[in-house]
């Protein structure tokens, strides 16, 4: 059984959602999230590593210095992980893990470690990277009736902020 055989074993065996990805190689796997809806990692196997890169959040409209500071931090944390940022300012996971270490626990602790990097800090990064974007969010949906059930998690943050008129005066 060659690696690229054994990754899809293994996947199966852990019953994780996965399915061909675009390059030779490349296995897509749908990780389901709490706070982020779903986490799509893209795992690559190599000559002689498996490589994974999954998304965690775009290039925040503000407060860049504080919100790479908390993914900073939060490196150091991460088993065999790190976080990188493309050429678009977009925040991915990245990490990789020897072929020869690919058992179904090695593979079990991966997905879980990128799981954690990408699902546990979304809700504060986008109080650090998009708090403007998500109070406008809130204020436009409060004056037109309409749900708020996906700003749930700020609802005691935003409720105790004065909502904006149309006029822009607040109340």
């Amino acid at each position: 059984m060659d690696h690229e055989e054994l990754l899809h074993t293994l996947l199966e065996g852990l019953e994780l959602e996965h399915e061909p990805g675009a390059r030779e190689g490349e296995t897509v796997v749908t990780l389901p999230g709490e706070r982020k809806l779903k986490t799509v990692v893209s795992l690559l196997v190599g000559d002689r590593a498996l490589s994974l890169r999954a998304f965690v959040i775009r290039n925040p409209d503000e407060n860049h210095e504080a919100f790479y500071r908390y993914l900073l931090r939060r490196t150091l944390r991460l088993p065999g992980l790190g976080y990188a940022v493309d050429g678009s300012g977009d925040v991915y996971v990245t990490g990789r893990l020897p072929l020869a270490g690919l058992d179904e626990e090695a593979l079990d602790e991966l997905m879980g470690a990128v799981l954690t990097a990408c699902d546990e800090p979304f809700n504060d990064l986008l109080r650090l990277g998009f708090w403007t974007s998500i109070q406008r969010e809130w204020e436009w949906r409060i004056s037109r009736g309409e749900s708020t059930a996906n700003l749930e998690a700020f609802r005691a943050e935003l409720e105790a902020e004065p909502v904006q008129e149309a006029d822009g005066q607040g109340s």
